[in-house]
C-alpha cells in the first residue's frame, strides 16, 4: 500500500494519471488544455513524478523544435482499477455526503485494519 500511495502522492496526480488513463498518451500542452486550472509548473512536475515511478514514460523526438510525448506503461494501465475505485468512492460522497459520514462514524468504532 505504502507504494502505491507513494505513487499517487500529490493533489493533482490522480487527475494526471486519469488523463493518461483515457488517452494513452499526451503532450505537456494536451495535458495542460485537459487540466486548465493548473499551474504550468503541476504537470511539469507530475509528469517527472509519474515518469520516476515507471508509470509513463517520456519519448523525445529528435529535431526542431524537439517533440516530447508521454506514454501510459504497463505500471500505469494496472493502476486502473485504483483510480477507478477513488473516483466511485468520491462520486458516491459527493452525491450523499450525509449519509456517509453517519455510515462512517458507526464503522469507525469497530473498524479492523486490512492485512
Amino acid at each position: 500500500m505504502d507504494i502505491t500511495l507513494a505513487t499517487l502522492a500529490g493533489r493533482w496526480t490522480p487527475l494526471v494519471l486519469r488523463e493518461f488513463l483515457r488517452r494513452g498518451q499526451a503532450t505537456y500542452s494536451e495535458l495542460s488544455a485537459a487540466l486548465p486550472t493548473l499551474s504550468d509548473k503541476v504537470p511539469s512536475d507530475r509528469l517527472a513524478q509519474l515518469t520516476s515511478a515507471g508509470v509513463i514514460e517520456r519519448h523525445r523526438t529528435p529535431g526542431w523544435p524537439p517533440r516530447v510525448r508521454y506514454t501510459l506503461t504497463a505500471q500505469g494501465r494496472a493502476l486502473e482499477p485504483v483510480v477507478r475505485s477513488m473516483w466511485e468512492w468520491g462520486t458516491a460522497r459527493r452525491q450523499n455526503p450525509v449519509a456517509n459520514r453517519q455510515s462512517h462514524q458507526t464503522r469507525s468504532s469497530t473498524a479492523t485494519c486490512l492485512s
